[in-house]
């Protein structure tokens, strides 16, 4: 069965603190959009790729796209509002006018360091699983609270912590999202899963590595790391 990369660029970066969006941000002289998009396009279990982002910057992605001379990326379209929107719209434009089934893997294009490994066994799961998480154990103590006092402790030993990809059959998350149109209470695709009872969701390990850029902070972890692999 096919294997379809849809990477989600389509963020404002709001909380990175920059004019521009952090997809587009350089580390390393490379763009967080390259790193992410090299990781699909280098695994050789991957077939396509299509890449949602922001629609005043998608003559600057196509360029890169096009610099790059990246093989893979079959289709560049517009986001929505928020992520859940976009995820949608990369699944109905990999459903379109396709008859046959095909493995999508969600992914956060603020997730440059995502490792080969992972995507290869993500691919591996979806053999016997409908649908694939991808998380690490949680090293933090968890906790709610009730009126900023602490009110359930937590057991982290039941706790995972998500990442991405997240990866489905394609009409399985297509069905997802169609029941979930319009419900914005979720900003996660395997959360949709769960909430209609579609199918189980298997777990495979991530890696501490596979963070995720939101704040200034991160970007220099990120940039130390990709320093490390070198």
């Amino acid at each position: 069965m096919k294997a379809h990369a849809l990477i989600l660029a389509s963020g404002k970066g709001k909380r990175y603190g920059s004019d521009t969006p952090k997809q587009f941000i350089k580390i390393m002289g490379k763009t967080i959009l390259e790193y992410s998009i090299e990781a699909f396009e280098q695994n050789p279990f991957i077939d396509e790729i299509t890449v949602v982002i922001t629609p005043e910057y998608k003559n600057e992605a196509e360029n890169i796209i096009k610099n790059n001379n990246y093989k893979k990326v079959k289709n560049i379209i517009n986001g929505g509002i928020e992520r859940k929107d976009s995820s949608y719209l990369g699944v109905m434009s990999i459903a379109e006018n396709r008859k046959e089934e095909v493995n999508v893997l969600i992914h956060d294009c603020a997730r440059p360091l995502v490792s080969q490994n992972i995507i290869s066994n993500c691919i591996e799961a979806l053999k016997t699983h409908e649908a694939v998480n991808v998380a690490v154990p949680l090293t933090d103590t968890i906790f709610k609270i009730n009126d900023n006092n602490i009110d359930i402790l937590l057991n982290r030993t039941e706790l995972m912590r998500s990442q991405t990809p997240q990866c489905f059959r394609l009409s399985l998350i297509k069905k997802a999202h169609e029941l979930s149109k319009n419900n914005n209470e979720f900003t996660d695709d395997c959360a949709l899963i769960v909430k209609h009872n579609l199918a189980k969701v298997f777990v495979v390990n991530g890696d501490i590595e596979n963070i995720k850029i939101t704040y200034p902070v991160d970007y220099h972890i990120a940039e130390r790391l990709f320093k490390n692999r070198k």
